[in-house]
Protein backbone atom coordinates (compact mmCIF):
# COMPACT_ATOMS: atom_id res chain seq x y z
CA UNK A 1 0.00 0.00 0.00
CA UNK A 2 1.39 3.39 -1.01
CA UNK A 3 0.46 6.84 0.32
CA UNK A 4 -0.51 8.06 -3.13
CA UNK A 5 -2.93 5.20 -3.88
CA UNK A 6 -6.12 7.19 -3.23
CA UNK A 7 -9.60 5.71 -3.46
CA UNK A 8 -13.09 6.49 -2.22
CA UNK A 9 -14.19 4.74 0.98
CA UNK A 10 -16.43 1.71 0.68
CA UNK A 11 -20.07 2.69 0.03
CA UNK A 12 -19.23 6.20 -1.17
CA UNK A 13 -20.03 5.52 -4.83
CA UNK A 14 -23.49 4.12 -5.33
CA UNK A 15 -25.16 3.08 -8.56
CA UNK A 16 -27.99 5.32 -9.76
CA UNK A 17 -31.42 3.67 -9.29
CA UNK A 18 -33.11 3.50 -12.70
CA UNK A 19 -36.91 3.32 -12.55
CA UNK A 20 -39.60 2.45 -15.08
CA UNK A 21 -37.61 -0.18 -17.01
CA UNK A 22 -39.97 -3.18 -16.83
CA UNK A 23 -41.11 -5.57 -14.13
CA UNK A 24 -37.90 -7.57 -14.09
CA UNK A 25 -35.97 -4.53 -12.84
CA UNK A 26 -37.90 -4.42 -9.55
CA UNK A 27 -38.85 -0.81 -10.24
CA UNK A 28 -41.24 -1.33 -13.13
CA UNK A 29 -45.03 -0.84 -13.53
CA UNK A 30 -45.77 2.32 -11.50
CA UNK A 31 -42.05 3.13 -11.05
CA UNK A 32 -42.41 3.96 -7.36
CA UNK A 33 -45.15 6.54 -7.91
CA UNK A 34 -48.05 4.55 -6.49
CA UNK A 35 -51.36 4.14 -8.33
CA UNK A 36 -52.92 6.97 -10.36
CA UNK A 37 -53.52 10.47 -9.04
CA UNK A 38 -51.97 13.82 -9.84
CA UNK A 39 -48.53 12.95 -8.46
CA UNK A 40 -48.33 9.82 -10.60
CA UNK A 41 -48.80 11.81 -13.81
CA UNK A 42 -46.20 13.48 -15.96
CA UNK A 43 -45.81 17.10 -14.87
CA UNK A 44 -48.10 16.51 -11.89
CA UNK A 45 -46.39 18.86 -9.47
CA UNK A 46 -48.02 21.27 -7.05
CA UNK A 47 -46.65 24.37 -5.39
CA UNK A 48 -45.72 24.86 -1.74
CA UNK A 49 -48.88 25.56 0.25
CA UNK A 50 -51.18 23.84 -2.27
CA UNK A 51 -54.25 22.38 -0.52
CA UNK A 52 -55.90 20.38 -3.27
CA UNK A 53 -57.77 23.33 -4.73
CA UNK A 54 -59.02 24.63 -1.38
CA UNK A 55 -58.05 28.25 -0.76
CA UNK A 56 -54.59 27.95 0.86
CA UNK A 57 -53.99 29.16 4.39
CA UNK A 58 -51.63 31.94 3.34
CA UNK A 59 -54.44 33.42 1.19
CA UNK A 60 -57.20 32.86 3.75
CA UNK A 61 -55.45 34.92 6.42
CA UNK A 62 -55.72 38.71 6.24
CA UNK A 63 -52.57 40.73 5.70
CA UNK A 64 -52.00 43.19 8.50
CA UNK A 65 -49.48 45.92 9.07
CA UNK A 66 -46.61 47.19 6.98
CA UNK A 67 -43.17 45.79 6.31
CA UNK A 68 -40.28 48.06 5.53
CA UNK A 69 -38.21 45.09 4.29
CA UNK A 70 -38.38 45.96 0.56
CA UNK A 71 -37.17 49.49 1.29
CA UNK A 72 -34.42 48.81 3.82
CA UNK A 73 -30.96 50.22 3.21
CA UNK A 74 -28.13 47.69 3.58
CA UNK A 75 -24.56 48.86 4.20
CA UNK A 76 -21.17 47.21 4.07
CA UNK A 77 -19.61 47.91 7.44
CA UNK A 78 -15.97 48.95 7.91
CA UNK A 79 -14.47 49.74 11.31
CA UNK A 80 -11.96 52.54 11.95
CA UNK A 81 -9.53 49.96 13.36
CA UNK A 82 -9.37 48.24 9.95
CA UNK A 83 -8.83 51.57 8.18
CA UNK A 84 -6.05 52.49 10.65
CA UNK A 85 -4.08 49.36 9.61
CA UNK A 86 -4.38 49.79 5.83
CA UNK A 87 -4.19 53.56 5.21
CA UNK A 88 -1.35 56.06 5.57
CA UNK A 89 -1.78 59.70 6.64
CA UNK A 90 -3.21 62.00 3.96
CA UNK A 91 -4.98 59.30 1.94
CA UNK A 92 -8.64 59.46 0.93
CA UNK A 93 -11.09 56.82 2.17
CA UNK A 94 -13.85 56.20 -0.38
CA UNK A 95 -15.61 53.08 -1.75
CA UNK A 96 -13.03 52.72 -4.55
CA UNK A 97 -9.97 52.75 -2.28
CA UNK A 98 -11.74 50.53 0.27
CA UNK A 99 -12.34 47.95 -2.48
CA UNK A 100 -8.72 48.17 -3.66
CA UNK A 101 -7.51 47.48 -0.12
CA UNK A 102 -9.91 44.53 0.23
CA UNK A 103 -12.17 46.00 2.92
CA UNK A 104 -15.39 45.98 0.86
CA UNK A 105 -16.83 44.11 -2.14
CA UNK A 106 -19.52 44.91 -4.68
CA UNK A 107 -21.64 48.00 -5.09
CA UNK A 108 -23.38 48.25 -1.70
CA UNK A 109 -23.00 51.59 0.11
CA UNK A 110 -20.36 51.79 2.85
CA UNK A 111 -20.82 52.75 6.51
CA UNK A 112 -17.91 53.53 8.81
CA UNK A 113 -18.18 52.45 12.47
CA UNK A 114 -15.97 53.55 15.38
CA UNK A 115 -14.66 50.18 16.59
CA UNK A 116 -10.90 50.19 17.21
CA UNK A 117 -8.16 52.80 17.73
CA UNK A 118 -7.89 55.63 15.22
CA UNK A 119 -5.08 58.22 14.96
CA UNK A 120 -4.64 58.87 11.21
CA UNK A 121 -5.40 62.15 9.48
CA UNK A 122 -7.52 60.92 6.55
CA UNK A 123 -10.15 62.35 4.22
CA UNK A 124 -13.45 60.42 4.20
CA UNK A 125 -15.95 60.32 1.30
CA UNK A 126 -18.46 57.60 2.22
CA UNK A 127 -22.24 57.24 2.32
CA UNK A 128 -22.66 56.95 6.10
CA UNK A 129 -20.75 57.23 9.36
CA UNK A 130 -21.78 56.51 12.92
CA UNK A 131 -21.82 59.52 15.26
CA UNK A 132 -18.93 58.17 17.34
CA UNK A 133 -16.87 57.42 14.18
CA UNK A 134 -17.38 61.01 13.03
CA UNK A 135 -16.19 62.18 16.46
CA UNK A 136 -13.03 60.01 16.34
CA UNK A 137 -12.17 61.14 12.79
CA UNK A 138 -12.52 64.83 13.67
CA UNK A 139 -10.51 64.32 16.89
CA UNK A 140 -7.67 62.76 14.85
CA UNK A 141 -7.72 65.76 12.48
CA UNK A 142 -9.39 64.06 9.52
CA UNK A 143 -11.99 65.58 7.20
CA UNK A 144 -15.42 64.29 6.18
CA UNK A 145 -17.33 65.15 3.02
CA UNK A 146 -20.70 63.50 2.45
CA UNK A 147 -22.09 60.84 4.71
CA UNK A 148 -24.52 61.29 7.53
CA UNK A 149 -24.59 59.86 11.02
CA UNK A 150 -26.76 56.79 11.47
CA UNK A 151 -30.46 57.67 11.90
CA UNK A 152 -30.67 55.98 15.30
CA UNK A 153 -27.42 57.57 16.48
CA UNK A 154 -26.24 54.12 17.56
CA UNK A 155 -22.78 52.76 16.99
CA UNK A 156 -23.74 49.12 16.41
CA UNK A 157 -23.34 47.26 13.11
CA UNK A 158 -25.66 48.24 10.28
CA UNK A 159 -28.52 45.85 9.84
CA UNK A 160 -28.21 43.64 6.80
Amino acid sequence: MHDFNLHAPEGANKRKRIIGRGQGSGRGTTAGKGNKGQKARSGGKTYIGFEGGQMPLYRRLAQRGFSNYPFKKVFQVVNLGQIEKRYADGETVDPTTLAEKGLVKGALPVKILADGEFTRKLSFKVEALSASAREKIEKAGGSISGGSPSPEGKDDAARG
